[in-house]
């Protein structure tokens, strides 16, 4: 099997066709991910029995012409902060280490409700808190494009599965840019949705004004499938929504380059190819048009304000008693407060205490006004210049990150180099806005991304913009 060749169109063709059976898809991938996962540590857990088990349904069901749908059979990774039922769920922390999920996460029963097949959970940043998947508790994941390189973060386990062929689409969440950069550092097609659009039901929250679940791809036309399948309106979740919106055609279109995005700082390859791509919009009649988004420069720092506070208060509820990781047994605690100090400061990695300790202390007495209000405040601004900027365009294109990947361990210790790196992905998840990340080139052989904000719920109309190109149908 020519593993590089499958997406979710060529899996169902072929079945249906009976070129092989969902068993042996599914035994053939299993078997890649015991041979080669090592390389790349993209899954933490794999469930063979449970998926071989949901092939030999699909294959009776094919077996009796009865139809099947489109993600019938076809293999996925999960992000392991996303809960599936009997399957571990650890958030890439040690304080989750031995967690099994007790119910679905929403996205997952929509998933199952079609007859995809989750193959096992995949690591990422603990709780979802960085940019290369260097901070999960169970070592890093590598970039399959270069075993020395960090695939992205949080969402690089799910990445790095697809972009290695270990699986046909995985499912990310993406709180400041967590499937975005990822496949962009990865050469892979990943889509934001705007806020509400997708249940959070079942998500391990981060930042719950910012988190949202989304679907990471070899084709924007995937990309598309797993969408349509995950979205909608959910009373498990009240943020949740459903929306539909008109799509434009090229000739119709105005799209916004803002010269805020195009700055000293990122790689002049970087914005070379960028720059590339829109003049290649342009040829096929995109009406392009600079804008400002001038609250820009502060999205970073309001970000890690905003996230930081909201995951104080968010895992606050790991302390050791309920489940998880407890230091009860240790002599040394003898008493409550001595059990929830000590099974934080054991369970919790670096990363995920310097967060609980910038949000617990913006949002202290005496410090909340100048932090967390101002924050949010900043935050309106920084929706109010989008707004703006959508009355006079359709899109906005912009790159995901300012680099291609960067070596593993090469910003682990600079916390703030490695906070740069989701400079161009954080204000969409501020304003609630969908984007989508496709690749636009290479440098050096490694991939590059091209960021496409749309207008709140005009997921079709982005994805629509980036299936322009054959290489990212």
């Amino acid at each position: 099997m020519e593993f590089k060749d499958f997406t979710i169109k060529e899996i169902h063709k072929s079945l249906l066709e009976k070129k092989f059976s969902v068993v042996e898809l599914i035994s053939a991938y299993l078997e890649k991910i015991e041979k080669e996962n090592k390389k790349t540590n993209s899954y933490l857990a794999i469930y063979p029995k449970k998926a071989l088990a949901q092939a030999k349904k699909i294959d009776e069901k094919i077996a009796k012409k009865e139809n099947i749908s489109m993600l019938a059979g076809v293999p996925v990774a999960m992000k392991d902060n996303i809960l599936v039922e009997g399957m571990q769920c650890t958030a890439g922390s040690k304080i989750l280490k031995d967690y099994i999920a007790p119910y679905n996460a929403t996205c997952i029963d929509k998933l199952k409700e079609q007859g995809a097949i989750i193959l096992g959970k995949t690591n990422l940043d603990e709780f979802a808190m960085g940019s290369s998947t260097e901070n999960s508790a169970f070592g890093p994941t590598k970039n399959p494009r270069d075993l020395t390189r960090v695939p992205g973060g949080s969402s690089g386990g799910s990445a790095a599965s697809v972009a290695a062929n270990l699986s046909v689409f995985a499912l990310g969440s993406d709180t400041g840019g967590s499937i975005r950069q990822p496949v962009s550092f990865c050469g892979l097609v990943g889509l934001k949705p705007t806020y509400g659009m997708v249940s959070r039901y079942g998500l391990i929250a981060f930042a719950s004004s910012l988190d949202q679940i989304g679907p990471i791809t070899k084709t924007v036309e995937d990309c598309k499938f797993v969408f349509d399948t995950i979205k909608g309106e959910d009373k498990l979740d009240s943020t949740s929504v459903n929306n539909k919106q008109k799509i434009k055609k090229a000739k119709d279109l105005v799209v916004g380059i803002p010269k805020e995005y195009f700055v000293e700082g990122t790689d002049p390859k970087v914005i070379e190819l960028v720059k590339e791509r829109i003049e290649q919009y342009k040829s096929r009649g995109v009406k392009i048009e600079e804008i400002s988004l001038p609250h820009t420069e502060y999205a970073l720092p309001c970000y890690y304000i905003i996230a930081p506070s909201e995951a104080s208060a968010n895992l606050a509820r790991y302390d050791g008693i309920k489940y998880g990781f407890s230091a009860t047994k240790d002599p040394s605690t003898d008493n409550l407060m001595d059990v929830y100090l000590k099974s934080r400061g054991e369970g919790f990695g670096k990363e995920v205490r310097r967060r609980i300790i910038i949000g617990t202390y913006a949002l202290s007495s005496g410090y909340y006004d100048a932090y967390y209000l101002r924050a949010q405040k900043v935050k309106k601004l920084i929706k109010k210049d989008f707004d703006e900027a959508f009355k006079k365009v359709d899109a906005i294109f912009t790159p995901t990150s300012p680099t291609t990947a960067f070596k593993i361990g090469e910003r682990s210790e600079d916390p703030l180099k490695m906070y740069l790196s989701d400079i161009f992905t954080v204000s969409v998840n501020l304003a609630g806005l969908p984007a989508i990340s496709v690749p636009c080139g290479n440098i050096d052989g490694l991939p590059v991304g091209f960021q496409i904000i749309g207008k709140p719920f005009e997921e079709e109309q982005i994805m629509e913009i980036a299936g322009m190109f054959k290489e990212n149908i």
